[in-house]
């Protein structure tokens, strides 16, 4: 698992599945979202505005990232 680095209090899922590079661009991060390919603390999640904070756990396209604070 990697972690990815986060600044503020939270990035919307769409973002960070373009941030780690699970999403070469925002339309293909929504597809995967809308399709169910994209699981937040082990629950399939079809919401691409949901918050990711600090803890949580990505997983997508066979690799998973924790979402940690500075």
């Amino acid at each position: 698992m990697r972690q990815i680095e986060i600044t503020t209090e939270f990035i919307k899922l769409d973002a960070l599945l373009k941030f780690c590079g699970a999403a070469p661009t925002g339309g293909t991060a929504k597809e995967m979202v809308q399709a169910g390919e994209v699981l937040v603390n082990g629950m399939p999640c079809t919401m691409r505005g949901k918050k990711i904070r600090p803890g949580d756990r990505i997983t997508a396209g066979g690799q998973e990232w924790e979402v940690v604070a500075p």
